[in-house]
């Protein structure tokens, strides 16, 4: 998961404040979680999976399939 995160904010240009400001999401926060010390819970799964348009499962290393599926 965490790897993911990192990848989908790096590859948008995005720095850690910019999603917290986007999301409302605490930086520190943002941070646990693209390291592995935190595990995001379910409702912010789902906001960062909307934010970032991927699935949840994406975010938790579960495909690699970026494209949601509806």
């Amino acid at each position: 998961m965490m790897n993911n995160l990192k990848k989908l904010r790096k590859a948008r240009g995005l720095t850690q404040i910019a999603v917290q400001m986007d999301t409302g999401i605490d930086q520190s926060l943002i941070s646990k979680y693209e390291n592995g010390e935190r595990i995001p819970p379910t409702d912010v799964l789902v906001l960062l999976a909307d934010y970032y348009g991927v699935s949840i499962d994406y975010i938790l290393c579960r495909t690699d399939n970026l494209k949601l599926q509806k």
